[in-house]
C-alpha cells in the first residue's frame, strides 16, 4: 500500500502541471483588441491637447 502512494504522488503532479500548463497556454488576446482602441483614443486625446497648449502658448510669445 505504501508503494502505491507513492506512485500516486508523481500521477497528481503530473496532473497538475497538465492543467497548469493548459492554463498557462490559453488564449488571452480577446481583450487587446478593446484595450488598444481605448489607448489610441487616449492618445488622440493627448496630442489634440499638447496642440492646443502650443497654440495658446505661441499666441502668447507674440504678443
Amino acid at each position: 500500500m505504501g508503494s502505491l502512494a507513492w506512485l500516486l504522488i508523481p500521477l497528481f503532479a503530473a496532473i497538475g502541471a497538465a492543467i497548469w500548463g493548459s492554463w498557462a497556454a490559453r488564449d488571452r488576446t480577446s481583450g487587446d483588441i478593446s484595450e488598444l482602441a481605448g489607448y489610441a483614443r487616449f492618445r488622440e486625446v493627448m496630442d489634440t491637447g499638447q496642440a492646443d497648449k502650443a497654440k495658446a502658448h505661441s499666441g502668447s510669445d507674440a504678443v
